[in-house]
């Protein structure tokens, strides 16, 4: 069992920038790959980011050049560093562990709660 606690997000003008971060549990973290998801009042669930085991990554188009994920092993611990943002990156935004190294933008696993992302403009 995996258990992903999300935290970071919060209310920053356009432009700004966040730090989320997702505390995991599970003995081979190491092993899977992460990601993270958001979703926007009244849209579905998109995918935004996700590193595999050794630390490639990949984005969706729209946040290419201004996120960035990464993880601490050691730590158990998934980071998006998100830069320069935009009022349609508001959105509730979920840490996602696959358990599989292969990166992959739909199939996890498990789920965070969310935390709440607002950019105002």
């Amino acid at each position: 069992q995996v258990q992903l606690v999300e935290s970071g997000g919060g209310l920053v003008q356009a432009g700004g920038s966040l730090r989320l971060s997702c505390a995991a549990s599970g003995r081979t973290f190491s092993n899977y790959a992460m990601g993270w998801f958001r979703q926007a009042p009244g849209k579905e669930r998109e995918f935004v980011t996700a590193i595999n085991w050794s630390g490639s990554t990949t984005y969706a188009e729209s946040v290419k050049g201004r996120f960035t994920i990464s993880r601490d092993n050691a730590k158990k611990m998934v980071y998006l560093q998100m830069n320069s943002l935009k009022p349609e990156d508001t959105a509730i935004y979920y840490c996602a562990a696959r358990t599989a190294p292969e990166i992959s933008t739909y199939l996890y696993d498990y789920w965070g709660q969310g935390t709440q992302v607002t950019v105002s403009s």
